[in-house]
């Protein structure tokens, strides 16, 4: 079922999703959107996200970058932290040019 419903949705996104043009408030566009969770959760749970988030995609709504989110269990990478204003090359092994001497 997943495979059919991945088939539509690429179809759509390529037949049909080029007729509107830019109208989705969020990004990704709702057809990407849908496309993704239906990939990453199944045919199931990534048509319920992609049916929430039709509901949620109307004039009056803010918009703005809404992902899919990740699997249930599984292990999401967390950002690098920012160097501190202290870090210099030595500290990271980086190798140290010296003038003079």
């Amino acid at each position: 079922m997943k495979h059919v419903l991945v088939l539509l949705l690429r179809a759509y996104r390529l037949l049909i999703s080029p007729l509107y043009g830019q109208v989705c408030r969020y990004y990704p566009s709702c057809s990407a959107y849908a496309l993704e969770a239906v990939q990453v959760h199944g045919s199931v749970r990534g048509s319920w996200l992609a049916v929430r988030r039709l509901a949620r995609c109307h004039p009056w709504a803010a918009g703005g970058v809404d992902k899919v989110p990740p699997r249930r269990g599984s292990v999401v990478a967390e950002p690098a932290a920012p160097l501190s204003p202290d870090h210099d090359a030595v500290s990271c092994g980086a190798p140290t040019h010296h003038q003079g001497a």
